[in-house]
């Protein structure tokens, strides 16, 4: 008589319950027993008991052939419901980490690996044309606007319906302050989020990330080149260990050693620390930077003082492994200035300084009036020792340093 009170409550705490809340993302190793996967379904809260859970799938004969896999699941599914879903594989998922500063170039392949989709299906939905036009993007992809995060998708889900989902994941974290920030800085959100992806490929330390921004927006305001190595990568369109000096001169509109301003769109998913120090820079002055051997950064305010920085941090370096810094104003020298062979210790300086603007805004439509005007000046290769104007890039052996 007691076991068949207590099967007879089983059965009805079994069959009893509404499914409610946000589903629950639960992993059945692949060889689990069913015993395993209830205490897994415990732990993360989908049942009560999992010894109970486990005598009502013996009893039920649902113990002998479940799939193993990732499955979204709610509190209060039935368990009749659950164990139909491990045995037919219902509510099984993908998993796919996209970490931050990831660019579509390296989410595109990641994606079409978890959903099984051909790579052409992926870069198709990331021109969207709707998503582009509602997020109101100038760019001819949503690169920038892939929230980096771990995703759960559905067997079956297409690349359409996860891009969507990625974009949607970036809405919910944009926060309305952000855009009050971007007017008061004569900047739209287009460029808060392309300022956003420099700093999370340029920061190694969270609380840097602010001062970078300031760093970068300091030098958009005095009509500065921005100079960033990371927009230099990303207009080569493939990752290089160091970027070399013939690669600064690259035709794109991403290359910041000739373009003014913030380049055209992000160039690679930023992450909500990196949206929050764009959006709130810090109140320095800071013009300069250098990477230390640690992964801080020594800031600067003069090229003086820069140049200081850099001699301290080179002296802390193996002589393999150069600092990486950020350059100052155009790299362009003058026509008339001589060539020399760059040696290991050599500082590469530009011989013209840029008069400043206005404002962040005037820099910004300075890039664009370059980019359109296609110009076919490429500007020469500074390497002289000697120089009158305010810009440093330690180099070795013809090389920038990077990380």
């Amino acid at each position: 008589m007691r076991t068949a009170v207590i099967a007879a409550c089983v059965f009805i705490a079994a069959c009893a319950g509404e499914p409610h809340g946000a589903p629950v993302r639960v992993i059945i190793p692949r060889g689990a027993s069913f015993g395993q996967a209830a205490e897994s379904l415990s732990h993360d809260g989908v049942i009560g008991s999992a010894k109970l859970f486990t005598l009502y799938g013996r009893v039920v004969g649902g113990d002998r052939n479940i799939k193993p896999g990732t499955y979204l699941l709610k509190h209060g599914t039935p368990w009749n419901s659950i164990i139909d879903a491990l045995n037919g594989g219902h509510g099984l998922v993908n998993t796919v980490t996209i970490p931050e500063g990831w660019s579509i170039a390296q989410i595109t392949p990641a994606l079409a690996r978890t959903l099984k989709v051909p790579a052409d299906s992926v870069a198709a939905a990331v021109r969207d044309t709707a998503l582009l036009a509602r997020l109101d993007v100038p760019n001819p992809t949503l690169e920038g606007y892939l929230f980096p995060d771990t995703y759960a998708f559905p067997l079956g889900t297409t690349a359409r319906q996860a891009v969507r989902e990625m974009v949607y994941s970036f809405e919910r974290r944009w926060k309305p302050s952000w855009d009050s920030a971007a007017l008061a800085m004569k900047i739209n959100r287009n460029d808060l989020v392309t300022m956003a992806s420099i700093v999370e490929k340029e920061a190694r330390l969270p609380e840097e990330r602010p001062v970078i921004a300031a760093v970068y927006y300091n030098r958009l305001r005095k009509g500065m080149l921005l100079q960033a190595d990371p927009t230099v990568q990303y207009a080569l369109g493939h990752h290089v260990g160091r970027v070399l000096y013939k690669d600064l001169a690259i035709k794109s509109p991403y290359n910041t050693y000739v373009n003014k301003g913030l380049p055209p769109g992000p160039i690679a998913s930023p992450g909500v620390a990196s949206l929050a120090a764009a959006a709130s820079p810090a109140n320095v002055q800071y013009l300069y930077f250098v990477a230390s051997t640690d992964g801080h950064h020594e800031f600067r305010t003069t090229l003086e003082q820069h140049a200081n920085a850099v001699r301290q941090v080179r002296a802390a370096m193996p002589r393999r492994a150069p600092p990486r810094m950020l350059a100052m104003a155009d790299p362009a020298p003058k026509a008339s200035a001589p060539r020399a062979t760059p040696t290991k210790t050599t500082l590469r300086m530009s011989s013209r300084t840029t008069a400043p603007t206005k404002s962040i805004k005037t820099a910004s439509a300075a890039r664009r009036t370059v980019t359109t005007s296609k110009s076919t000046k490429t500007p020469a290769k500074s390497t002289t020792k000697k120089s009158t104007g305010t810009s440093t890039k330690k180099t070795v052996s013809g090389t920038t340093s990077s990380r």
